[in-house]
């Protein structure tokens, strides 16, 4: 009888524990909310379940009633940046939140060049490691999962940047929020997610892979290793889709290099991936991504065909892409030392093309146009105002081509916002091409000191 009691004791005392409202882990002390935005705060509780919420900004109390699925959610406007806030959720217990800010959030995606940190001795963390305490960052890391299906939660904390935390925290997102935090002078949260390795299928709902031919058999390529996964979806579901009713400003990513064997079909995949967080984040923010650094592949072309596909990705809306080819000291290390740097122009892409802070042009010189004649081919730049400079004697890596389309050397000259490319044994040139190779880099820039994309004229 005892026994029978006992357990009757311990179910009822389970189920009393199992009713209490309960707070997926990215919404906890510390963290960072969204300013001027409608966020979401959810949980789950017992079906039926009152829950009150009350935030140090607004005298209101906001209320909802759990549902049949044992969650709830409610939706609260957010002020300007400000803080640190106290948050309360009641039911038939309390949770109090403490230590809250308002200000900006961002997701920093991709694989090991994003995850890059004073964890793989990377100087640059290590050096700033020190003096990086900043009450107004937090990091929110998120451990690396998988999953078939999506997940509601995901097992992390919010912490405060100190020398402890950031030196485990990706450098470039850390730089990217600093950089930030300085000239917002608002909070800014940053939402670690990110696996070396990672091809971009492992990032993408399956269906929007699997139901595209094209797509599912560049995927079928992405075969797994000992260190990460390689199938469609397995790292979004389990490491992006449950922090997607999190409000976030936007996204920086860097990822590309185990896509470079499958580069024909980067643009549609990565554009792709953009719109389908979008879709499930209900907002149309902001993505900045860098362009993967010059390295010696060993299939020729294909890391010059990757950067190619990810300079047409950077057509899609609201959307922007930081050239790095000059940012690199070693093209056998497929992991440049110079994370700083990257940051900071992913950085300044946000402060102009988002706060509208800086001047309008933080994107590199591309090419608005070609001319051919009288046996030279004249480039019109644009993102190249005030002309262009040359870092160097001669300007290296132009090639032009005449009807049997081979390549020949060519020589460049400046004029302005234009280059003149001329190349001899080519009286007639049809088709122009600037770094078109795996480990070319740029001496060629504009007076922001952005240098010029890799382009080419043909399709071949």
């Amino acid at each position: 009888m005892r026994k029978i009691l006992f357990c009757i004791l311990a179910v009822a005392l389970h189920l009393v524990a199992a009713g209490k409202v309960r707070l997926p882990h990215i919404i906890g002390s510390h963290m960072v909310l969204q300013q001027q935005s409608s966020i979401t705060i959810w949980g789950w509780a017992n079906p039926g379940e009152k829950v009150a919420v009350k935030v140090g900004w607004d005298t209101a109390t906001f209320t909802t009633q759990t549902g049949s699925g044992a969650s709830w959610q409610l939706k609260i406007k957010t002020p300007r940046s400000g803080g640190p806030y106290t948050v309360t959720i009641q039911g038939d217990n309390t949770i109090v939140l403490e230590d809250v800010l308002v200000g900006e959030v961002w997701v920093c995606g991709g694989q090991s060049n994003m995850e890059w940190s004073g964890d793989q001795k990377l100087k640059q963390s290590v050096d700033e490691a020190p003096k990086s305490a900043n009450a107004s960052i937090r990091f929110f890391y998120v451990p690396k999962a998988t999953s078939a299906f999506p997940q509601d939660d995901v097992e992390a904390k919010w912490v405060v940047c100190d020398s402890a935390s950031m030196i485990h925290f990706s450098a470039i997102g850390y730089f990217f929020g600093k950089q930030l935090q300085q000239q917002l002078g608002a909070g800014v949260g940053l939402i670690n997610s990110n696996w070396g390795g990672t091809p971009a299928e492992t990032w993408t709902p399956a269906d929007i892979v699997n139901q595209n031919p094209f797509l599912a058999e560049a995927a079928a390529q992405q075969a797994p290793t000992q260190w990460w996964p390689g199938q469609p979806a397995i790292a979004y579901n389990a490491m992006i889709y449950p922090l997607t009713r999190f409000s976030i400003a936007g996204v920086i990513w860097y990822q590309g290099e185990s896509n470079t064997k499958t580069n024909a079909t980067y643009q549609q995949l990565f554009t792709s991936m953009i719109d389908a967080w979008r879709l499930a984040w209900g907002k149309q923010f902001p993505f900045y991504f860098v362009q993967i650094a010059p390295f010696k592949y060993g299939d020729p072309l294909v890391g010059a065909l990757l950067r190619e596909a990810q300079t047409l990705a950077a057509q899609h809306p609201n959307t922007g892409m930081a050239v790095i080819a000059d940012l690199v000291n070693d093209t056998s290390d497929i992991h440049p030392a110079l994370k700083k740097e990257v940051a900071y122009r992913l950085a300044n892409l946000a402060l102009s093309k988002t706060y509208k802070l800086l001047s309008a042009n933080w994107e590199s010189p591309e090419p608005l146009s070609y001319f051919f004649e009288n046996g030279e081919v004249r480039i019109k730049m644009k993102n190249a105002e005030g002309g262009l400079m040359n870092r160097g004697d001669a300007i290296p890596h132009f090639e032009v081509a005449g009807a049997n389309r081979k390549f020949m050397p060519a020589v460049a000259s400046i004029l302005g916002n234009e280059i003149v490319v001329t190349a001899k044994g080519v009286n007639n040139p049809v088709a122009v091409r600037y770094l078109f190779s795996n480990t070319a880099m740029p001496s060629l820039f504009n007076r922001k000191g952005l240098p010029v994309n890799l382009f080419r004229s043909d399709n071949w």
